[in-house]
């Protein structure tokens, strides 16, 4: 039995973590959400937070990788002709801040081609962090990653029961697909250093949500505690 230190337990909580059965998660590490002239950096959040999580994923992924853990990376975009993409999204995603000019929106043309568009520069995952043959890729429309995807049916093919989920953001896009892996079933456990938000007030209460209730999602805990375990 091998349990990794967490807030607020031990992790997983039976203490069967094995590379049949456990997974990494690493979500939406993109250049439109982590790098210049993404969408990111095109409403104004510096992205050198985003950016903060990229040095331990790469360890991680090292180890993981190393030690024949299931890797699986995710990607948020949309179809090029925008089909997959509610109007209120779009609406939101180009309404004026603080007064200022309209702010790109989604499927608009920036530095990194259109926004969140399949295919475009700016959807694809930044190369420190590009996956390797054969690690799934799963492409989302959405914040969750079970939503309409079929993440579901691979982890399940290949026996997964646990669940490490790192990536951007933390508030966001990770914190929905944990929520989403807790309601079926996954052991889930979130790294928070190897997660980020734009804003850092968000990134600690996300984490701190995670253990209300005697770890009503998951548990919290970092990259080196799990290394340590690991070994």
């Amino acid at each position: 039995m091998r349990f990794v230190p967490a807030n607020p337990y031990p992790w997983p909580y039976d203490g069967d973590l094995r590379p049949e059965n456990t997974a990494l998660l690493v979500i939406d590490m993109q250049t439109d959400f982590c790098g210049k002239g993404g969408y990111i950096d095109l409403l104004g959040y510096d992205v050198s937070a985003s950016r903060a999580c990229i040095e331990p994923i790469s360890r991680l992924l090292a180890v993981f990788r190393k030690q024949g853990f299931s890797v699986i990376h995710t990607r948020e975009g949309h179809r090029p002709d925008l089909s997959d993409l509610p109007a209120n999204k779009r609406w939101r995603s180009r309404r004026m801040q603080g007064g200022a000019p309209p702010s790109i929106g989604i499927g608009d043309l920036g530095p990194c081609g259109r926004v969140l568009v399949r295919g475009e520069p700016g959807w694809e995952i930044i190369p420190e962090l590009s996956p390797l043959p054969g690690e799934p890729i799963i492409d989302k429309p959405g914040k969750g990653s079970f939503y309409a995807t079929d993440l579901d049916l691979i982890l399940k093919n290949r026996g997964i029961r646990n669940i490490v989920l790192t990536g951007i953001t933390t508030d966001v896009c990770v914190h929905t697909t944990m929520r989403e892996a807790n309601d079926r079933g996954y052991e889930c456990l979130i790294l928070g250093d190897c997660c980020a938000a734009t804003d850092e007030a968000n990134h600690e209460a996300a984490l701190s949500m995670v253990t209300m209730q005697n770890g009503v999602f998951g548990a919290v805990s970092t990259s080196n505690a799990l290394l340590e375990v690991l070994g």
